[in-house]
């Protein structure tokens, strides 16, 4: 169940950009997006987690706070999301060799 004093995310990772995830991935109520960027010609990746909730106004939200029965969930997704990002730069690396 949410918990009434959870913060919503931050809006800097809520609208880091125009650009949408790469991969979405979710357990329940809890979801993980992958992020693709790019520096110096190189491609990199990171994941945001969030835990979805109604809030009084019957409005979904999101929040970046894990209760103790999310845990194990975010474990799953953490996996979910790092073996996704393995496969796409295999192959990444093998579209630049042929």
């Amino acid at each position: 169940m949410p918990s009434k004093t959870a913060q919503p995310a931050s809006p800097a990772q809520t609208t880091t950009s125009a650009k949408l995830p790469v991969k979405t991935f979710n357990l329940g109520r809890i979801k993980a997006a992958v992020w693709e960027n790019e520096a110096d010609q190189r491609k990199f990746y990171n994941v945001t987690f969030a835990r979805i909730y109604m809030d009084d106004a019957k409005n979904y939200r999101d929040t970046d706070s894990f209760g103790r029965d999310d845990l194990l969930l975010l474990a799953k997704l953490a996996d979910q999301a790092h073996t996704f990002i393995f496969e796409r730069r295999a192959e990444l690396k093998s579209e630049q060799t042929e």
